[in-house]
């Protein structure tokens, strides 16, 4: 059976096209455009209709996609952009009007899912950590084999991070003060002792990308890689004095609109780091609309 399954995030809207055989998974064709659904969110309290517009114009153009590799089932979901938005509704009938149903999960529903993506695929030993990086929310996701046993959502992201502590670009000195002394203080209360940690999200595969040279994106040069903490402050030491433009213009490995809010998402792997006493992470490119089709897989049992 050929499935899909779309994310439809607070930054950016990604597909994953795959063929199910029993328990074997196949990935055909991976799809990611960002968006930046989440824009402007946090002050107005609704999705932006410019913003709307363009993830209803991806959609439209997964759905065809879909239809051209001979998709038998898809399946969507919306994260904290659609918990959150005053209009989310009104964004859901549209995408409706496309021929897509969104399930919106909870922020336990989508750290579980990104567990279960991270344990089947790289089947992490021991007692591990899951740090699911998103626009406008992070899970972090605490268990072993394919059991997640804990799921704490915290409500900020590479989007609304920057929005909010990254006012400069680049950014003054005090404004990155500031923006990791709130993580401390965030993530503070979750340290405990943790066998491993898998970070998720694009902003640790992008700089997976950096550190290895991949260009263009090859998700099987990706997964299951490892950074230490010394390589990833580098990459922030080196982002942290460039315009958001040079950012991209000068590393083809970071998209334009990447460009703009990557530097909140390493600030945050380096305090996880921190938090967790750990000197490195493995990065994971299979998060949630993978632990989609193994949900599926584990459904037809």
């Amino acid at each position: 059976m050929r499935v899909a399954t779309v994310d439809v995030g607070s930054y950016s809207v990604r597909m994953t096209v795959a063929k199910v055989e029993g328990r074997n998974i196949e990935i055909l064709k991976e799809f990611g455009r960002i968006t930046s659904l989440a824009s402007s969110l946090k002050e107005t309290g609704v999705l932006r209709e410019d913003r709307i517009e363009e993830t209803l114009k991806v959609l439209e153009e997964y759905l065809e996609e879909a239809r051209k590799l001979g998709v038998e089932k898809i399946v969507a979901v919306g994260t904290e952009a659609l918990r959150r938005a005053k209009n989310s509704e009104d964004f859901i009938r549209r995408v409706r009007r496309l021929g897509l149903e969104i399930e919106v999960l909870t922020p336990e529903e989508e750290g579980r899912l990104s567990f279960l993506a991270v344990a089947y695929s790289l089947r992490p030993k021991g007692y591990f950590l899951v740090v699911d990086q998103g626009g406008g929310s992070t899970e972090f996701v605490f268990g072993r084999d394919t059991r997640p046993e804990e799921v704490v959502s915290l409500p900020f992201g590479i989007v609304n991070l920057t929005e909010t502590f990254l006012k400069t670009d680049p950014p003054l000195e005090e404004e990155v003060k500031k923006l990791l002394s709130f993580l401390e203080e965030k993530l503070r209360p979750l340290g405990r002792k943790v066998d491993g940690i898998v970070g998720l999200g694009g902003t640790i595969t992008t700089l997976v990308s950096l550190e290895k040279g991949v260009y263009p994106y090859d998700p099987k040069k990706v997964h299951g890689e490892t950074l230490k903490r010394s390589q990833i402050e580098r990459w922030f030491e080196k982002l942290r004095v460039l315009p958001a433009r040079e950012r991209s213009r000068r590393f083809p490995q970071v998209e334009d609109r990447r460009a703009e809010v990557i530097l909140s998402g390493v600030a945050m792997f380096l305090k996880v780091l921190d938090v967790f006493g750990k000197e490195s992470l493995r990065v994971s490119d299979w998060g949630l609309k993978h632990g989609l089709i193994v949900r599926i897989i584990l459904d037809q049992k």
